[in-house]
């Protein structure tokens, strides 16, 4: 009975022992924290990184289908945005007018954010499309404005009818800066909220405007 008692007590210190180190958890004055082995946390970090890596190729290949236009002329032109975009883990939002949206702005204006001496304003108007983390539909249309990367915008609610803007009635839509939001689609983690005109602040194109040709009057 005596063997059998010591021979019980090294199989399950055994277990104990092989089962510690594979999954350690450790007591804090406020939660309990645990974490796997090194070997376990390299494995399962290799894995997320390479899924995490064929969402963001998903997205981009979505966005690039879809918004042609807007990723060349604006939303590719923010190396820090991406940057940012790629590294998250939480989700994120991107406002992307249609190709149609952009094209009602004129050839002078497609021109404009073409022409490299634009770029850092690009690289603004990009900024004012893209929040670092998930808005829903839902949230849009409740909340009152958004912060974006590049600052602060304020939402509303579409209205349909009336003259001028006076005596319309909602429509059940909602706004961002005067655009509309026309759909709304998730693409692995990222919600993109298609509009009918960019949402970045007009006052950025006077920085477009004043840019002249050296020798031009």
């Amino acid at each position: 009975m005596r063997t059998q008692t010591l021979l019980f007590q090294a199989l399950f210190g055994f277990l104990v022992v092989s089962t510690s180190k594979a999954f350690v958890c450790r007591q804090t004055t406020t939660s309990v924290s645990c974490s796997r082995s090194s070997g376990d946390v390299n494995d399962n970090q290799a894995g997320h990184s390479a899924l995490h890596a064929t969402e963001k190729v998903a997205v981009e290949a979505y966005l690039a289908d879809r918004y042609p236009l807007f990723m060349s002329t604006i939303l590719g032109k923010n190396d820090a945005v991406w940057k940012k975009l790629r590294e998250t883990d939480q989700g994120y939002t991107i406002f992307a007018p249609t190709d149609a949206a952009l094209n009602e702005l004129g050839g002078n204006r497609l021109q404009q954010l073409q022409d490299i001496r634009n770029i850092e304003t690009a690289a603004k108007m990009c900024a004012y499309h893209v929040v670092i983390e998930p808005v829903t539909a839902d949230e849009l249309f409740a909340s009152g404005g958004i912060i974006t990367v590049g600052g602060d915008v304020p939402v509303g609610r579409s209205i349909t009818g009336g003259i001028f803007g006076m005596g319309g009635k909602e429509d059940g839509g909602v706004t961002v800066n005067g655009a509309k939001v026309l759909q709304t689609t998730q693409v692995e983690n990222c919600i993109i909220h298609e509009t009918d005109s960019l949402i970045s602040p007009q006052i950025l194109w006077r920085y477009c405007d004043q840019l002249r040709i050296p020798g031009s009057k």
